[in-house]
């Protein structure tokens, strides 16, 4: 059996539910996120979880495969590969600067803090360290 492990809730978890209808792949409980369903029509189960949670349990080998955004994938930095990246959601790294300041290239940023509504340590450690 092949065990999938997806988001719970949001952007991703409509996407992927609408890739297995696609690939004729029918859940016993229909789209409905429980903690976890079988196929009818195919030898998978399907866990629905917090996206956060998902690259750990691949790596524990938990799930076979998961659903979740690249950013999640690098920010977790398990010992886990990308298979194929799906192309059904992106997400944008944003860096903001007090209007009346001028911008004069990504240097502007060194040594400030950056808030962030998500722990994304790895992740703006990763796109910094691309600049250089």
């Amino acid at each position: 059996m092949l065990t999938l492990a997806v988001q719970k809730s949001g952007r991703l978890t409509k996407k992927t539910l609408s890739l297995l209808k696609e690939c004729d792949i029918k859940l016993q409980n229909g789209e409905r996120a429980k903690l976890k369903t079988r196929a009818k029509n195919f030898d998978l189960e399907t866990l629905f979880m917090r996206d956060d949670d998902i690259p750990e349990v691949v790596f524990d080998e938990i799930a076979d495969v998961g659903v979740v955004g690249e950013n999640v994938f690098l920010e977790k930095q398990r010992d886990v590969e990308i298979i194929k990246r799906l192309g059904f959601a992106s997400c944008r790294l944003s860096l903001a600067i007090p209007k009346d300041q001028g911008y004069n290239g990504i240097d502007d940023f060194e040594n400030k803090k950056i808030g962030s509504n998500h722990l994304l340590t790895n992740f703006l450690l990763l796109f910094f360290q691309s600049f250089t």
